[in-house]
């Protein structure tokens, strides 16, 4: 379970806002189908990624003699917390310079701080509202070229108000290292409060081929296949040059060869998709359901013999994220005594104003045909 207060929350006399999101996840074992101490079979995460931070041959023959002197190999027995929270390598223990002996996919993370986000607070102008200013001090990322590198829109967890259905939402993810955007897909009602669905499109991770606006944000030409494939996302410079790619769980929106040797992948769009529900009139986000899948990119290393026998580059998935929340009865009942029955009675006596106004007219209309008939005659 994740935990997403915004924590040191500073009103600026710019119209604007500053807060962090802290990052605190915890193990709940009556939310689980089984204990974190569960043993399973996963990619030496050390092993693969050792040759790709260290390319030189001289060092990577050093490195395997390390490797092979801790018994390590392209595959590995690990606990899911120890592959979660981080673990001490085997194979590092034995590198007998200075580098950081742990290793794991959200190491580190628990007791973080993700920002300093600024964001506008409405004030000046209400359709910035939530719109972020800068995200750590800095309206870019330094990790893309061009107009990927821009942080753009909200932080997700609300949009300026009074949002319509043919407006593209932005917003930022630092899990992702970029912004991204969302089109409406569909009316829903969430503990009785209309909201409009936006979901994350196909488009957002089309080939360059398709969405041109996504050339900047590939940087692998070997896995992409020069650019031309879609559904993947090479994140390595935003995670210090590891070998990390994300994608929607089970490839979903890939290209066939992207999950090409992979077994078991059932993409399915209202599994794997990634929405937001979001109540129209503040633009609150009162459901959402983020789904990521986290891969390695496994590449030859001659040098290495634990990965002599990759023959290509490929991506190893390693584990998928389906992060959903929903507003609580408590806060859907104040909602809807203190918005959406509100709205409700708006519309009602919009409606009521309007018959009234027709009945009016037509009686208007009633009396000028009469006294004109009678005129005639």
């Amino acid at each position: 379970m994740r935990y997403l207060p915004k924590q040191n929350i500073t009103q600026n006399p710019d119209s604007t806002v500053s807060y962090f999101l802290p990052n605190i996840a915890r193990f709940e074992p009556d939310m689980s189908i089984g204990p974190e101490n569960d043993t399973f079979t996963i990619v030496n995460l050390a092993v693969v990624a050792a040759p790709v931070l260290y390319p030189s041959s001289f060092v990577q023959t050093l490195l395997n003699v390390w490797m092979k002197s801790s018994k390590s190999f392209f595959l590995q027995n690990r606990t899911v917390k120890e592959v979660l929270w981080g673990y001490e390598d085997p194979f590092l223990k034995k590198v007998p310079f200075p580098i950081d002996r742990k290793v794991g996919i959200f190491l580190p993370y628990n007791e973080t701080l993700d920002g300093l986000y600024t964001v506008y607070n409405g004030q000046d102008e209400i359709n910035k509202t939530a719109i972020i200013q800068s995200y750590k001090n800095k309206s870019t990322l330094s990790f893309w070229e061009g107009p990927c590198d821009m942080v753009n829109g909200t932080d997700g967890a609300s949009f300026p108000p009074f949002v319509k259905k043919d407006v593209i939402l932005h917003f930022f993810s630092s899990d992702i290292c970029r912004s991204i955007y969302g089109e409406f897909d569909s009316d829903q009602v969430v503990k009785g409060i209309p909201l409009y669905r936006f979901i994350v499109p196909p488009g957002a991770f089309a080939s360059p081929l398709v969405n041109p606006d996504n050339i900047c944000f590939c940087l692998d030409k070997v896995i992409s296949k020069n650019c031309t494939l879609a559904g993947a996302m090479d994140i390595s410079t935003c995670k210090e040059g590891k070998p990390v790619a994300i994608t929607l769980p089970h490839f979903l929106y890939a290209s066939k060869e992207v999950g090409e040797g992979v077994e078991g992948m059932h993409p399915n769009k209202q599994e794997h998709m990634t929405y937001l529900d979001i109540e129209p009139t503040t633009g609150f986000t009162l459901q959402f359901a983020k789904r990521l899948q986290i891969n390695l990119v496994v590449r030859p290393a001659p040098k290495i013999t634990a990965l002599q026998k990759i023959e290509f580059p490929f991506m190893f998935p390693i584990l998928w994220l389906n992060e959903t929340a929903v507003i609580d009865d408590e806060k859907a009942e104040f909602f809807r005594s203190t918005v959406t029955n509100k709205i409700k009675l708006l519309h009602l006596l919009e409606a009521v104003l309007i018959i009234f106004g027709a009945v009016i007219f037509l009686g208007f209309l009633a009396s000028y045909l009469i006294c004109r008939a009678q005129k005639v005659k």
